[in-house]
């Protein structure tokens, strides 16, 4: 843009040669007075001016006009592109450390919730007396047996399993995502208990479906998937 404008400019300014030339054309040239004529008693004076020819641009004038501006655009441009750098790199330092942080956090929470789990014998063995359960049961729902799914299930969350499960999900679930998936599990288990009471096999199925994979989820949230069996 800049050199755009200089170009411009310097096709209509003239040089410092051509003003010369043209001042002392015109003192050396008087201009020339025409002779008046009458019309009908009125006289009328012309007054011609010589005009000369524009002297060209000076070739030298306009290189330098171009460099200079060529080198000014680029002392800019690379100006522009260091600060562009330089705020780059700072937002992408400040990313790494954040994310260091991020992952810090991450692996306290993995080894606190180890730490947990590895205290915590009883709740284990509730957690894999429930895979056992779950296990009989999605056989029983497969084979369209409901009737041993109902005595596996023992005909209401009532039951001793059921709390021990519960038991277990209370101690060791410490995020929100993990007591959304017990809550979810819970509210499962009642639906498959009722479609089972009632004989309805695709609906006991869909439920069995939502429990076996809520809690799943939850022993993946946990760390517990890897250390119970039959998963």
């Amino acid at each position: 843009m800049a050199t755009v404008f200089l170009t411009t400019a310097n096709t209509f300014l003239p040089s410092p040669l051509s003003l010369s030339a043209s001042s002392s054309s015109s003192l050396l040239t008087p201009p020339t007075l025409c002779c008046p004529h009458k019309h009908n008693a009125k006289r009328q004076i012309t007054l011609c001016k010589a005009v000369s020819e524009s002297t060209p641009l000076s070739p030298n004038f306009t290189k330098r006009s171009l460099t200079i501006s060529f080198i000014t655009s680029f002392t800019f441009f690379l100006a522009g592109k260091g600060c562009s750098d330089a705020s780059a790199a700072i937002l992408e330092a400040d990313e790494d450390d954040e994310l260091m942080e991020k992952v810090k956090r991450d692996r306290k929470k993995r080894l606190e919730k180890q730490g947990v789990i590895s205290s915590s014998n009883k709740e284990t063995e509730y957690l894999q007396d429930l895979v056992y359960k779950l296990s009989k049961i999605g056989l029983a729902i497969d084979n369209n047996d409901l009737s041993t799914a109902g005595l596996v299930l023992g005909g209401s969350t009532d039951t001793d399993w059921v709390k021990n499960a519960n038991k277990a999900f209370n101690k060791l679930s410490s995020s929100p995502e993990e007591k959304t998936q017990v809550d979810t599990f819970n509210s499962s288990l009642a639906n498959l208990i009722s479609s089972v009471t009632r004989n309805d096999v695709e609906s006991s199925k869909l439920a069995f479906v939502w429990a076996a994979s809520s809690f799943e989820k939850w022993t993946t949230l946990t760390g517990l998937f890897g250390q119970l069996k039959g998963l």
